[in-house]
């Protein structure tokens, strides 16, 4: 997760050929407690950063790459999608008892 924006942006075209405009790529780490959205707005490209201290992000399914608006919403929030197969993982920090 240390990829700042060119870097983000290499990954894009090299998978999706170019970053779209009104377009948001969604990158998450292997625990999925952290992740970064590299966003083309029409104008510009800015690259955005969550951490969940507890929990972590539902992955997508490779299959479908494209997100609704609400899935990415919840996502972007940290909160959980209904998913038969998938659940959320609390991990409890150290210095509680």
């Amino acid at each position: 997760m240390r990829a700042g924006t060119n870097t983000a942006l290499g990954r894009v075209v090299a998978v999706f050929g170019a970053a779209h405009p009104r377009h948001a790529y969604v990158f998450a780490n292997r625990r999925s407690d952290r992740l970064k959205v590299l966003v083309h707005d029409g104008i510009g490209i800015w690259l955005c950063a969550r951490r969940l201290h507890l929990g972590g992000f539902v992955r997508a399914s490779l299959t479908n790459r494209v997100l609704s608006q609400a899935q990415f919403d919840a996502l972007v929030l940290g909160l959980v999608a209904p998913s038969p197969c998938r659940h959320m993982v609390y991990r409890q920090p150290s210095f509680l008892p």
